[in-house]
């Protein structure tokens, strides 16, 4: 018998890694799905005036070839010791944590703690980092992160303008800001009619601004009190805003003894590596009275069913500050990966140890200034906590040379300073070699003499809840991390379905460079001939997006989905503008796009009008047709998504773009939906001027509870010229984001994911995608209506499940919901876009087998929900509304209409791995009502153990 070799290909990343369904399964499901192969599925899903021509046809990389390539492309990084300073300092991640969260895919594969029951774990790390940043800014309400400082600081200049009772427009920026901060603002503040001061502090006029923002310390180094500064403020009903450092806090008087009413920063320093920008979690903080203007993402503690402690988002179990076209904000990212791992250091390191490291670096930076100033060198200033700089007059690039030469970075401030930030990881060593770039031989010993006056040391104490005070021997650390993260469902335990979410897999190999030091430890604003590796990954991945979408530019500046929205509305303006037409401010905007999109044309300085939809869901191409000619020589854009957020692809796409285009406006087209179009079809070719792309979604970089992300925008040419800029890299335009390319170290995540794949893997992706959806739609037929639908009976990678006719019975969408926890699996998209419904995206990286059990849950409940329908039980006394099921309930006494087995062991649940939440359902109007965003007490604890 003749030897027939293997076809198959086990480094074949795409079809055996990251696509679920194998040949024989994607058979069988489109048996069921009515198709006779997948092209001819894809064919009666996707219409054929706007699928691409030529393929997307590079050739994929083995994971071994990746990582060798990976490690090519990272040697051409310099990884010096930057002492750039600026918002951006050298830490040392603990290597506990380094492993069991940042690597650990129980924290990186989580999504946003919308559904608190199965996020327990880390909504409480995210309370810690509360705590934390409320205890060493000294004001009692955080946030549980934003995206950077310098946008955390433009939410902050716009909650200011809320809250303040002044009536004045102008907002006064301290001169000592860092210069991103002082950039992000004034592009926030342009199309708000808010006029920016920037000064010396000696210059503040109170009397004219609604508010003001100082930096403390500066971003020189000046450490210098405040109070009198905020005082005069709250005379004239203004709001003061610190931007602080929370490892200075550890040492000097804290904003809020000042008087200050808000507090922003970086936690970055807090264990969380450089990574060329990003990502790193802001924080920010405020008085009690404002916590209800706070944007961002709010923990509170609530109560479960059954009274017990439980945490939940506050305010809202969606972001509580977009208010569509009212909105003042669109933050809808966090970066809460990087939150949980300033808060394990903080624990890890507890408040002792957090002041030990303040002082020695504060002290190291003391002998540095005394050898400087006894080598007759002018420095600057008087009052300093890590950050001093140099008088160097004409030797300015000799002396920065000279540091190169040792390994180093120093800051170039103008043409005849330089500055010096000192961190966690100076060492003598370091302070040796800082010297010897200034000729100086030798260290001076060290003496515990301040280099602030005693007036500035700080008097209160921090973090004295007992979860800073823990036994940290790393056995202990370790399991409080694996207890935390025991409590939540990520996708390493089961499929999230979550409609216009994309939880799709984030594989290993993927995910392995960002650790590396060649690509986590460079500073953001060092010598770009230190960056040639990030260089080389921005650019091909830039090529790759723009081959993928059809557009000839991409900005990777945007840090967030949200970030690119803004960004690309910004690019739009800034043509108009430049075009001559200004007057153009209307913005078109159908009503089931994302909240996000009304928000983010309103932040842009733009009226927005909203679209009706069709019966079937569509654009009302008419009503589209009327506003745009109302809106006339205004008209700015209109925002498209696409797929519709109703999961169709809407066959009158060309149509809504040449109205636009021929009343003068520019087609943002939203990418949230772009892993249905990857390979198929390029929105810069169906009429779109502008799209984001959540790099978190369609590119596989993890949600990671609630961020990282990256929005990147991609646009046509005539628009590229309008591209946000910023201060280190130049442009015409305001950047958008503290760094020049976003959270950068995570764009590694996508670059790889694009070679693994290939071209042609990324478009099997996509089809598999829409496979998967369809599969669901079919399977469910009868059990549940399919809201929406193409004209051929078709979903693309998503499906709205109609939940409504249940409420007759009394069952709802969110007993669906919390039922199908009991199954093991994550609700679907909940109440969105349409009220009363789920909308469910499989991804095409879920398995036949894992979609099966999904749908055996759905099916399960389907019948519970019949036997309330027919009357054999009440809603209030079935499983649905007693859903989720704990341990608790399982070991109490039973006197349920219900069996324990049918409660605790539905269909689709697995029996020996079963996931059991920690909590019952929680009381969201409890939580509301008695609003508490910190830490419980002690007492709580006691009384819960009693």
């Amino acid at each position: 018998m003749p030897f027939t070799e293997s076809a198959y290909d086990p480094y074949d990343f795409a079809n055996r890694r990251h696509i679920g369904p194998s040949p024989a399964e994607m058979d069988a499901m489109l048996k069921a799905v009515g198709a006779p192969s997948l092209d001819a599925l894809i064919d009666e899903t996707i219409p054929p005036s706007i699928r691409q021509d030529k393929p997307l046809d590079w050739a994929p990389l083995s994971e071994g070839g990746l990582l060798a390539r990976m490690r090519a492309v990272g040697a051409k990084n310099k990884v010096l010791t930057s002492l750039i300073g600026q918002g951006y300092y050298g830490t040392i991640t603990p290597p506990a944590i380094q492993r069991n969260i940042l690597e650990n895919p129980a924290w990186y594969t989580a999504y946003t703690p919308y559904q608190p029951e199965i996020a327990q774990g880390r909504l409480e790390a995210l309370l810690n980092f509360q705590t934390m940043v409320a205890d060493l800014t000294g004001l009692p309400v955080a946030n549980a992160s934003l995206l950077d400082e310098a946008t955390a600081a433009a939410e902050a200049m716009v909650m200011a303008q809320r809250v303040a009772k002044s009536k004045a427009t102008g907002f006064f920026v301290d001169t000592n800001c860092h210069p991103q901060t002082i950039a992000v603002i004034k592009t926030r503040a342009a199309p708000l009619g808010i006029s920016v001061i920037v000064g010396e502090p000696e210059t503040l006029e109170p009397a004219v601004v609604f508010g003001a923002l100082f930096q403390y310390p500066g971003t020189y180094g000046h450490v210098r009190d405040f109070t009198d500064d905020i005082a005069a403020l709250h005379a004239h009903k203004a709001i003061a805003i610190v931007a602080t450092d929370l490892l200075a806090l550890c040492m000097i008087k804290e904003p809020g003894a000042m008087g200050a009413d808000i507090a922003v920063g970086s936690a970055q320093r807090f264990g969380v590596p450089l990574g060329y920008g990003g990502p790193h979690a802001a924080f920010l903080s405020c008085a009690d009275a404002h916590k209800r203007q706070m944007p961002g993402r709010l923990v509170g503690v609530s109560v479960d069913a059954r009274g017990n402690k439980a945490y939940r988002l506050a305010l809202q179990t969606r972001e509580q500050h977009i208010r569509r076209e009212k909105a003042t904000s669109n933050v809808c990212t966090a970066q809460a990966l990087l939150a949980v791992m300033a808060s394990m250091y903080a624990v890890f390191h507890g408040p002792a140890g957090l002041r030990a490291i303040a002082e020695r670096v504060h002290f190291m930076t003391e002998r540095l200034a005394r050898a400087l100033k006894a080598a007759g060198a002018v420095v600057e200033p008087e009052a300093f906590f890590d950050t001093i700089t140099v008088e160097v007059g004409v030797g300015q690039a000799g002396i920065l040379a000279a540091a190169r030469q040792e390994g180093l970075n120093f800051r170039k401030i103008g043409t005849r300073h330089v500055g010096i930030a000192l961190d966690e990881t100076t060492d003598e060593n370091v302070l040796y070699r800082v010297l010897k770039a200034f000729g100086i031989d030798g260290v001076p010993p060290h003496r515990a003499k301040l280099g602030f006056p005693a007036a500035m040391a700080r008097e209160s104490d921090y973090l004295t809840h007992p979860i800073f005070h823990m036994n940290r021997a790393e056995s202990e650390m370790m399991r409080y991390m694996r207890r935390l993260s025991d409590r939540d469902l990520a996708l390493d335990r089961a499929m999230i379905p979550l409609g216009s979410c994309t939880m799709k897999l984030n594989a290993a190999a993927e995910m392995m460079p960002i650790s590396w030091p060649e690509f986590a430890a460079l500073h953001p604003f060092c010598p770009p001939d230190q960056a040639a590796g990030y260089a080389e990954v921005i650019e091909d991945l830039s090529a790759k997006l723009c081959e993928i979408t059809g557009y000839d530019a991409m900005s990777m500046q945007p840090n967030s989905g949200a970030q690119g929205e803004y960004a690309g509305l910004l690019t739009i303006q800034a043509y108009h503008r430049a075009k001559g037409q200004p007057e153009r401010d209307i913005c078109l905007i159908p009503m089931s796009a994302h909240g996000t999109n009304p928000a983010s044309a309103q932040m842009a300085g733009m009226q927005v009008v909203v679209v009706k939809s069709a019966p079937n869901g569509d654009i009302d191409t008419e009503d589209f047709r009327d506003k745009a000619a109302a809106a006339g020589d205004r008209l700015a854009a209109c925002m498209i998504t696409y797929p519709s957020t109703h999961g169709v692809f809407e066959e009158t796409v060309r149509e809504v773009c040449k109205i636009t285009h021929d009343h003068g406006g520019q087609v943002y087209i939203d990418g949230a939906n772009m892993n249905a179009m990857v390979g198929l079809v390029k929105p810069g070719e169906i009429g779109g001027d502008v799209s984001h792309l959540n790099l978190h979604k369609t590119f596989a970089i993890p949600h990671g509870g609630g961020g990282p992300g990256m929005g990147p925008i991609g646009v046509k040419a005539h628009l590229a010229p309008h591209l946000p800029g910023h201060p280190e890299t130049g442009g015409t335009e305001g950047p958008v984001s503290a760094a020049p390319y976003g959270s950068a170290s995570i764009l590694l995540i996508s670059w790889a994911y694009c070679l693994m794949m290939g071209g042609p893997g990324l478009t099997q992706a996509t089809r598999v995608a829409i496979l998967n959806a369809n599969y669901i739609a079919a399977r469910l037929h009868g059990a549940y209506d399919v809201l929406f639908m193409g004209n051929k009976g078709r979903v693309a990678h998503e499906c709205i499940l109609d939940t409504r006719p249940f409420a007759e019975a009394g069952v709802t969408v969110e007993d669906i919901a919390k039922r199908l926890i009991d199954n093991g699996f994550h609700a679907p998209t909940m109440s969105w876009p349409v009220a009363g419904t789920l909308m469910v995206e499989p991804t095409e990286s879920e398995t036949k087998a894992e979609i099966d059990r999904f749908i055996a849950a759905l099916l399960a409940i389907r019948d519970e929900i019949r036997a309330v329908e027919a009357g054999e039980i009440s809603a209030e006394a079935s499983p649905l509304r007693h859903a989720p099921h704990t341990v608790e309930d399982l070991v109490a006494d039973w006197d349920r209409e219900y069996s324990r087995e049918q409660g605790c062991f539905p269909p689709g649940s697995f029996r020996v791995d079963k996931y059991w939440p920690p909590v019952g359902r929680v009381d969201n109007v409890y939580g509301d009502r008695n609003l508490f965003c910190v830490c419980p007490p002690l007492t709580d604890y006691q009384e819960a153990a009693e």
